[in-house]
């Protein structure tokens, strides 16, 4: 009856921390970036939308000197130049956080839900992929070496270093320099 106290039984334990092998997985996972991510294209919360207009067929008239044309209005004369129009929700605070500095973040700052943003020339699925890279996602290494140069191309008209400097990696990582090409 050495073992009980009183008809208790006490145990003593001790614990001393191994600070070499620290045990991790009963640390809970910080959720804001996979939040962010699942907030991407979510038409319900989002606060801006920008209005892709992929370049229109061939003969419609239009120069390559308005390229970069930005508008947050669409008239009816307009829409008919182009192609189908695609409408791409976007939140303002994650974009102006996420892409700080940036035309894309400058074009966010007056804009609400009501009147899209629209962005004339530009890939939708380009447009698409480089906003998930604001976002924080990750693009497949194949997206990266199928679209590098028109990653480049969207990151120069939207000013996004760091998506530029990624791209310009997977271009030169792809590029097969030889007596013909140079």
């Amino acid at each position: 009856n050495r073992v009980l106290n009183r008809g208790t039984l006490t145990v003593e334990v001790c614990i001393q921390p191994d600070d070499k092998n620290i045990c991790t997985n009963f640390f809970p996972n910080n959720q804001a970036a996979r939040n962010i991510l699942r907030s991407f294209m979510d038409e319900r919360t989002a606060d801006v939308i920008f209005e892709l207009q992929p370049p229109a067929k061939t003969g419609s008239g239009l120069d390559d000197s308005a390229r970069d044309g930005y508008s947050t209005s669409l008239d009816d004369s307009t829409r008919d130049e182009y192609a189908t129009s695609v409408r791409v929700p976007a939140h303002k605070l994650i974009v102006q956080l996420c892409a700080r500095g940036s035309k894309l973040a400058s074009l966010c700052e007056n804009s609400d839900k009501s009147t899209p943003v629209v962005i004339r020339y530009i890939n939708p699925d380009v447009f698409r992929l480089m906003l998930w890279y604001v976002y924080g996602g990750n693009i497949a290494a194949a997206e990266w070496i199928d679209r590098s140069e028109d990653f480049i191309d969207a990151a120069n008209r939207f000013g996004l270093e760091s998506f530029k400097i990624e791209a310009e990696a997977w271009y030169i990582k792809d590029l097969e320099l030889s007596v013909h090409n140079v």
